[in-house]
C-alpha cells in the first residue's frame, strides 16, 4: 500500500509542530523552576531576618564601622545624598545623618525596616534590591553586607540599577563573604567573592569601575576568624 505524499506531509508537519510545542513547553518550565528556586532562597532570607530580627539589630547596631564610613564619606561630595542599600539595624544611617548627608534608606525586611526607622528617626523603605529604579538620583550608593544575599545569576541586573541610580563619577560601597561559596548558609542565601572572582565578575557590568578592594576580618566580637571582601566601584 503506497500512502498519498500529502498525508506523509500532514504527519511530518504534526510532528514537527508537536516537538516545536513540547520544546517550548519545556523552556517555560525550565525557566519557572529557577525563578521559583530565586523567589524561595529570597523568602527563607527574608523570612530568617523577619524573625531574628531583634537579635540581629542588638549585634550589628553598636559595631565600630567608623574607619569604612568615612572613607566613603571622603569620596563623596559634602552633604551629598546616600542611599543606604539594605540598611539592617540603621546604624549607618544614623553614622551618615550625623555627617548631614541626605540619606534614603531600604531593606527587604519589614521588621528591620520599622526597627531601623526608629532607630534613625527616618522612614525606611520596605523595598526589595530588583526593585530599585531610581535615574542619575544618589552621590553614593551604600551597600554594607546587604546584596551578598543574592544569587550571581540575579546580582549582575542589580549592579545595573544601582549604577543608573547613581550621579555622574557616584559612589558604590559593598562588601561581600570571602570566598567562592554559593547557596543557602545559616538560613540564608549567599554569595560570596575573592578578588578575582569579583574581578571577573563585574567586567560584564557597563558604566562602573572598580576602584579599589580590600580584606578585612570581621569586626563582630567573637568572629574574627571571618574574612570580608570590601569594594569601592565608581560610575564612569
Amino acid at each position: 500500500m503506497v500512502i498519498p505524499k500529502w498525508i506523509l506531509l500532514c504527519i511530518y508537519e504534526s510532528f514537527y509542530i508537536y516537538k516545536r510545542w513540547r520544546g517550548k513547553i519545556q523552556g517555560v518550565s525550565d525557566s519557572e523552576k529557577r525563578k521559583q528556586r530565586i523567589d524561595m532562597c529570597e523568602t527563607k532570607t527574608l523570612d530568617y531576618y523577619n524573625k531574628n530580627a531583634r537579635s540581629f539589630a542588638e549585634a550589628t547596631m553598636d559595631v565600630d564601622f567608623y574607619d569604612t564610613q568615612k572613607y566613603f564619606q571622603n569620596l563623596l561630595p559634602e552633604q551629598g545624598y546616600i542611599l543606604d542599600f539594605g540598611c539592617g539595624s540603621g546604624r549607618d544611617i544614623k553614622y551618615f545623618l550625623s555627617q548631614h548627608f541626605q540619606v534614603d534608606a531600604i531593606d527587604g525586611s519589614e521588621e528591620l525596616c520599622r526597627i531601623a526607622s526608629d532607630y534613625t528617626g527616618i522612614k525606611v523603605k520596605k523595598m526589595l534590591f530588583k526593585e530599585l529604579e531610581e535615574i542619575e538620583k544618589y552621590d553614593g550608593i551604600w551597600a554594607c553586607s546587604s546584596i551578598l544575599h543574592l544569587p550571581k545569576r540575579e546580582l549582575k541586573a542589580v549592579f545595573e540599577k544601582m549604577v543608573k541610580a547613581l550621579k555622574k563619577d557616584g559612589i558604590i560601597y559593598t562588601s561581600f563573604k570571602y570566598g567562592d561559596f554559593e547557596g543557602e548558609r545559616n538560613g540564608r542565601y549567599f554569595t560570596d567573592f575573592t578578588e578575582e572572582k569579583f574581578n571577573e565578575f563585574v567586567q560584564d557590568i557597563e558604566n562602573v569601575k572598580l576602584k579599589e578592594e580590600w580584606i578585612t576580618c570581621d569586626v563582630r566580637p567573637g568572629r574574627g576568624e571571618e574574612k570580608w571582601l570590601n569594594l569601592i566601584l565608581q560610575k564612569n
